[in-house]
């Protein structure tokens, strides 16, 4: 792929555009971070856009506020699925709370039924991983353009099931990694793309998850490997994403190596309880535990769980040190890209705080960032991913010259500011032009969560994992130009 033309700029003017651009976003200019969106002329007003929500659990509000509100002139909500009959009512209801109408629901089983019925654009998938692909290829065959949650599986078969239903019925798939629309995470993409630290050689990539956000993983159905891929699926697809995205580069091989060491029942012991227990609801022992989670005493999750639990049988909180976990806590990745370079990635659930350092290592110099996140569990009311401002930063180390930071966007809301501009990329019916390409399909969606599937079984072999064994002719991303390994690069001062 040809590179773009790079202009040197000295740290004075990198700064004084930064701080520009950073007054415009702050200003409010919808979706523009780093002047990187146009708007095309709309030549006639869109046609209103039919969608269906498939999976009425914490994540599906998001999209359901998005369509009612924020983009109801466009947007119309036209049917609920759920194959939990309680959730699915109480999703109805809050609906019609906020929109004054009435839309219907449909059982799991009757999923055909409420595309014949109901006639959606689009279909969006916010179901358990382990069931997303279900959707996505019966959506598409029946004619609609579909949008998931990550991960968009969680297995290769499924991943190979999902692309081979996108070719035969031409159908669009859109998987939402909020992650890239941040706005110190989209200021990352345009130091690399500028060349500020040249072309990048390796990363040193480690994300840390607190023990209030990284120990929701181990009550949920994220505790089981068959039910979400673990968390280098679940959780680490946003990072392999940011990534392959970060570097315009698609993965090729995979090393790994996992444990679960922390939530285990040996530990529960160590921590002064006298053993693991079922669930937190009913815990003889939820006094002196600190991990317990109050599912009556929190609103939110007590309408959408904990009065639903008759439906399905479906416990929120399990206990977190219980034995058939079968997911791993403590993780370290070795990856190598097609464009050479080479990645270290750790994942730990159970940190003092949340959030990750990454050092990007190239021909001109180092480039350093680093994120804590609020304290959040899902489905509380808090907001997701939350930046914590005074502990988000950019660094650049030139090679022999000084150090310098960067001026940080600010990212407000959900998943570090990314949820509210992801969410006007998709459901706005202006065309944009994104420099950064941070829309993803299902290529980007296949090569992000192939990463995690070769580390699961590279954990489970003990061998090094060829992603082109997994899903043979994956067509690469489209990602912008980075900055070529053939460029001259400026000799260093003395």
């Amino acid at each position: 792929m040809p590179t773009p033309h790079h202009t040197e700029i000295s740290r004075r003017e990198f700064v004084a555009a930064t701080a520009l651009v950073g007054t415009s976003l702050l200003a409010g200019i919808p979706n523009t971070i780093l002047a990187q969106n146009s708007s095309s002329p709309a030549a006639e007003p869109a046609r209103v856009r039919r969608y269906a929500l498939v999976g009425v659990g914490a994540r599906y509000s998001i999209y359901r506020d998005a369509i009612l509100e924020t983009y109801s002139g466009h947007a119309k909500l036209v049917a609920l699925c759920d194959n939990n009959a309680g959730r699915l009512a109480l999703a109805r209801r809050k609906v019609r709370q906020k929109s004054g109408s009435d839309v219907p629901g449909f059982s799991a089983s009757d999923f055909d039924r409420m595309i014949q019925e109901t006639r959606p654009d689009i279909v969006i998938v916010t179901t358990k991983d382990s069931t997303h692909h279900t959707y996505l290829i019966r959506a598409m065959e029946l004619g609609c353009d579909v949008i998931t949650e990550k991960p968009m599986t969680t297995d290769a078969e499924k991943c190979r099931a999902i692309l081979e239903a996108s070719q035969r019925t031409g159908k669009k798939i859109i998987v939402t990694f909020n992650y890239r629309y941040s706005p110190p995470r989209t200021q990352v993409k345009e130091l690399l793309m500028n060349g500020v630290i040249g072309d990048v050689l390796s990363v040193d990539f480690h994300w840390l998850l607190d023990t209030h956000h990284g120990a929701d993983y181990f009550r949920r159905w994220h505790s089981q490997k068959a039910e979400s891929g673990g968390l280098l699926v679940h959780k680490s697809t946003h990072h392999f994403d940011l990534i392959n995205w970060w570097l315009s580069a698609s993965p090729m091989s995979v090393q790994a190596t996992g444990k679960r060491e922390f939530y285990t029942p040996a530990m529960a012991r160590r921590l002064g309880l006298q053993s693991h227990h079922e669930r937190c609801h009913t815990c003889p022992e939820a006094a002196k535990c600190s991990f317990h989670l109050d599912l009556a005493g929190n609103p939110k999750l007590r309408e959408l769980y904990l009065e639903q639990e008759s439906h399905d049988g479906y416990f929120r909180d399990r206990c977190v040190f219980r034995p058939d976990i079968d997911i791993e806590d403590t993780m370290n990745v070795s990856v190598r890209y097609n464009t050479g370079a080479t990645l270290a990635y750790s994942l730990n659930a159970f940190n003092g705080w949340e959030g990750y350092h990454i050092a990007f290592n190239g021909t001109k110099g180092r480039l350093e960032h680093g994120v804590q996140e609020q304290v959040s569990i899902s489905g509380d009311g808090s907001v997701p991913g939350a930046l914590k401002p005074e502990a988000t930063y950019i660094r650049i180390f030139p090679l022999r010259a000084p150090a310098y930071a960067v001026p940080v966007q600010e990212g407000v809301g959900g998943h570090g500011g990314g949820d509210r501009i992801m969410l006007d990329d998709i459901f706005s019916p202006v065309p944009t032009t994104d420099k950064f390409m941070r829309a993803s399909d299902e290529r980007a969606g296949a090569a992000s969560i192939l990463t995690g599937i070769a580390a699961n079984e590279a954990i489970r072999t003990g061998r090094t994992v060829e992603i082109a064994n997994l899903v043979p002719g994956l067509t690469r991303p489209d990602y912008p130009s980075m900055p070529g390994s053939n460029e001259p690069v400026p000799m260093p001062p003395r």
